[in-house]
């Protein structure tokens, strides 16, 4: 399991081929991999965005979201996850967030997967500050999946 904040841009495609590749212990075992990649819109609530700014809690963020994974193990035999996720300034199209999962049946990684993305975008101490034409809001509520 990985879990890991930045603060800087990634290419989700590259980091899942990535990371799939370092599972050697698990080659054979798994039958499915799910993702989910998230990407920042140009527009929210009727408004044009033109950025965004992403704020978290160090330390307090991460032990959220292992929970949250954790959960997903708990719940469906998932044999490994993968969760990267944007903080800091971002602009419309920019990779927000990558969550992964590998389970032997394809079930177990589609429900999986989506479980560990609604946790997170509901419950994960994350706060969005949006840029729009004239001035700035914070994020109040998530848009529904």
């Amino acid at each position: 399991m990985k879990i890991e904040i930045r603060d800087t841009p990634f290419d989700p495609l590259q980091e899942l081929a990535h990371y799939q590749e370092s599972l050697i212990a698990l080659r054979g075992h798994y039958g499915a991999a799910a993702h989910f990649i998230g990407a920042m819109r140009d527009h929210n609530e009727g408004s044009a965005v033109t950025g965004m700014t992403l704020e978290h809690y160090p330390g307090m963020t991460e032990r959220h979201l292992e929970s949250i994974v954790q959960q997903a193990r708990q719940r469906w035999e998932i044999l490994e996850a993968l969760l990267i996720h944007r903080i800091g300034a971002l602009k419309p199209n920019d990779p927000i967030v990558l969550v992964a999962v590998w389970a032997a049946h394809r079930a177990a990684a589609f429900d999986a997967c989506r479980f560990v993305m609604e946790e997170l975008k509901s419950r994960a101490p994350l706060w969005k500050k949006e840029q729009l034409a004239h001035g700035e809001r914070w994020v109040e509520h998530n848009t529904p999946g």
